[in-house]
């Protein structure tokens, strides 16, 4: 029986299971998927447990995703250019990492927001949090030809490493100069764990920004974040995080058993239903 995994540090929150546990049944799987809590400094030997050929591979959240990311015996190019991986899959003796957020940020907002890139060839997007879904996110923004990026965050020496690496239309700053660049703004991304276990963002004032910006947070539970309450409140356009972490599930899913799935309105609404 093949099994697979997420990790994280915490974990209890991940929905992953249920979606894997989903597709593993709605189409006769023998496997199982898991949640396993490894902190940053134990990734190294969990991913020689791989190797060993105890697991086909699994996915990694935060905060592991750069540590799996260096550890990987190989990665795909798509992960090369993001620097961080949330998918792994065992080849052999070898691991291979993958990075399917950017997949499913895209294909989140697709669905949810159609045509929300459009005015971003003559406006900004804000980006919040400098950690690896970050990176995903700034790959992305890029790829759909986003004029200008401000990646804020609480550590501004993080931020302005991660616009180097990547390079493009990136200008950096602390969350406190979120006011001075809202006006500007078609697009807010969280892509940091604020919003989760009840912290929410202090002195983010959503009120500037114009009233056709989208917010979207990759958090997903709870689902309604504060900042996109927030944002509701003001009327202004929201997405949820659950949408990617549906659609980023997919090539992992095939690469560990086999069979590509789907993502169906009956598996939304029994992730939603437990958030």
């Amino acid at each position: 029986m093949k099994r697979a995994f997420v990790i994280g540090h915490p974990i209890n929150h991940s929905r992953s299971p249920m979606i894997h546990g989903y597709w593993l049944k709605r189409y006769g799987i023998e496997g199982s998927y898991e949640a396993i809590d490894v902190a940053p400094q134990d990734v190294a030997p969990f991913l020689d447990r791989i190797r060993a050929g105890e697991f086909a591979g699994g996915n990694v959240t935060v905060p592991d995703k750069e540590t799996a990311y260096a550890l990987c015996d190989e990665r795909d190019d798509l992960a090369e250019d993001i620097g961080a991986v949330n998918t792994l899959v065992a080849k052999g003796d070898q691991v291979v990492g993958f990075n399917t957020d950017y997949l499913g940020f895209l294909g989140n907002l697709d669905e949810r927001a159609p045509g929300w890139d459009e005015p971003l060839g003559a406006a900004s997007a804000i980006v919040l949090g400098a950690g690896g879904a970050a990176r995903a996110v700034l790959v992305a923004l890029k790829s759909r030809g986003v004029k200008e990026i401000r990646l804020l965050n609480r550590t501004l020496d993080k931020a302005e490493t991660l616009a180097l690496d990547l390079e493009g239309p990136i200008a950096c700053g602390a969350l406190d100069e979120f006011g001075r660049h809202a006006a500007e703004a078609a697009l807010v991304v969280n892509a940091s764990t604020v919003g989760m276990k009840g912290t929410r963002f202090e002195r983010l004032d959503l009120s500037k920004l114009p009233k056709t910006a989208i917010v979207t947070d990759l958090v997903y539970t709870p689902l309604v974040t504060p900042l996109l309450a927030d944002a509701q409140k003001l009327g202004l356009k929201t997405v949820d995080g659950l949408g990617m972490l549906l659609h980023q599930a997919v090539p992992g899913f095939e690469a560990w058993f086999g069979r590509k799935p789907e993502v169906t309105p009956e598996l939304r609404a029994m992730v939603e239903a437990s958030l």
